[in-house]
């Protein structure tokens, strides 16, 4: 399913959620405790669905969904998975719930909207960009922010995911 891929950056087209799914279970190999993913696009786009597809891979039993009302949920894996959604608060808000304490815990990180608080997200992370092209398809764009997640980038690329 790619379509391009160069150092820091991979595009992916979704055309179904399986594909999705795919993406989201090559990513939770690759996370490491303390790794960040940033989830953007617009309503509809796929960002609940994905951090749902990603914390099965990570080992996450039970429900998954979004945490709209109460910011954040903890969920136990294979490391602890930290799902936030910031949309509904300001940044200084972000601040005052001590979001950024999560960025250096001992979990993976989801953070949906997180383009909303960019002065707390760390400056290595994966910023992922979902775009609604159609019933069934996105595209999906990942970028690296750090070594580590340019590589995670680059071999997706090069596998063909």
């Amino acid at each position: 399913m790619m379509t391009s891929s160069n150092q820091g950056s991979y595009t992916f087209r979704s055309r179904s959620e399986q594909d999705t799914d795919k993406l989201a279970a090559q990513l939770a190999l690759r996370s490491v405790p303390g790794a960040i993913i940033v989830l953007d696009g617009d309503l509809g786009a796929g960002k609940t669905a994905f951090s749902k597809a990603f914390a099965r891979h990570l080992g996450v039993e039970g429900v998954v969904n979004s945490p709209t009302f109460t910011i954040i949920k903890e969920y136990e894996g294979r490391w602890p998975l930290y799902h936030m959604d910031v949309y509904r608060i300001s940044q200084e808000e972000a601040e005052e719930l001590g979001l950024d304490e999560y960025f250096y815990g001992e979990g993976v990180c989801l953070v949906e909207w997180g383009s909303l608080i960019p002065e707390l997200l760390p400056p290595e992370h994966l910023h992922i960009r979902m775009e609604y092209t159609g019933e069934q398809e996105r595209i999906i764009q990942l970028n690296g922010y750090g070594e580590l997640y340019a590589d995670w980038c680059a071999s997706l690329g090069e596998n063909g995911v």
